[in-house]
């Protein structure tokens, strides 16, 4: 398996000791010096640069995650790193690293790279802890109060379909045997309309409102209309949601807690810091030419020597008529 150069990630990573820094006033003093590395914490030496053994770890953990979990023989990964070494040098040979191209691309990546390790400290310095993961269990997910519900329904397109279901359920009919009969769900799925459990936030209002005033076992005497059609609900049960355990939603918890402390962290360093926004945020349409400046025909400023030219007020328009949309229920 022929093993394909990988581009570097991090720029001035410490694959090689190149120790030619730019000429640029950006780059120059603030650039840490490249660690000097041993023969003996090296695996590979390219004219006369060593390749540190932290590279090929580096590179093991890059190929892996690639890879997802895949290995390669180390052989390959070493011959990867001499490559990419040996680019570097005759990149730096050729004073690329020197290039206005390169030197912006490098202080972009430094950038980016600043800007994560900012994040990363903060995040390090400020973990979540057990006691602020209890308390938003506690408050979000232990707290949360309503009821759920077991029902079915039949569901049909009109008014008069319903009612006849219904007055066969009062002569004592069938509720599944109607749904798979009836039903506009029912007959693909045959399962007599059954719901499952659900909260009353899933379903839509009026659907949601009618199973909430039923009572366990009952059914609705009059068809409750939807943007679906019309329904005949048979609630037959109900009970209190039994939250999950902590352990359970823990994993979920923990991201969002530490996403609110990043996000308060950027909010006060916004708020301290002194912000100018120099560019419009919205494009603006360009303005409309108003009739009087429009240019003028030549028509409409010779007029004929038969008849001396009028003038006369173009009628007011009627202002549009808006009315406001119904309520969708």
């Amino acid at each position: 398996m022929k093993l394909k150069l990988l581009p570097l990630l991090i720029a001035g990573l410490a694959l090689a000791g190149c120790d030619k820094p730019a000429n640029n006033a950006t780059t120059t003093s603030a650039t840490p010096a490249v660690p000097v590395v041993n023969k003996a914490d090296a695996i590979a030496s390219v004219n006369g640069q060593f390749i540190p053994k932290s590279a090929l770890e580096e590179l093991e953990k890059e190929i892996s995650v690639r890879s997802h979990g895949q290995s390669f023989p180390k052989e390959k990964l070493v011959e990867e790193l001499v490559q990419r070494e040996l680019l570097i040098q005759d990149a730096t040979a050729k004073k690329l690293d020197q290039a206005p191209e390169f030197i912006a691309h490098l202080n972009d990546a430094k950038k980016a790279l600043l800007s994560q390790s900012d994040l990363q400290n903060f995040i390090a310095a400020n973990p979540v802890t057990e006691e602020e993961v209890k308390k938003e269990y506690d408050n979000k997910v232990a707290a949360e109060k309503g009821l759920e519900f077991k029902a079915r329904h039949i569901l049909v397109k009109t008014e008069a379909e319903a009612q006849k279901i219904i007055a066969e359920l009062d002569k004592g009919g069938d509720f599944q045997k109607l749904a798979n009969k009836h039903s506009l769900d029912g007959k693909e799925a045959q399962n007599g309309g059954d719901l499952g459990w659900f909260l009353a936030a899933q379903m839509v209002a009026p659907f949601s409102e009618a199973v909430a005033a039923l009572e366990n076992g009952k059914y609705t005497k009059a068809p409750v209309q939807t943007q679906f059609g019309y329904h005949v609900i048979l609630r037959e049960d109900s009970r209190t949601p039994t939250p999950p355990p902590l352990d359970a939603v823990k994993d979920q918890l923990m991201p969002f807690l530490q996403r609110q402390k990043v996000q308060g962290m950027i909010e006060g360093l916004r708020k301290a810091a002194k912000v100018e926004v120099l560019i419009p945020l919205t494009e603006e349409k360009p303005a409309a030419v108003p009739a009087a400046e429009a240019p003028a025909t030549v028509e409409s400023v010779q007029p004929t020597a038969a008849e001396p030219a009028k003038t006369e007020a173009a009628p007011a328009t009627e202002p549009a008529k808006t009315e406001a949309a119904p309520t969708a229920k």
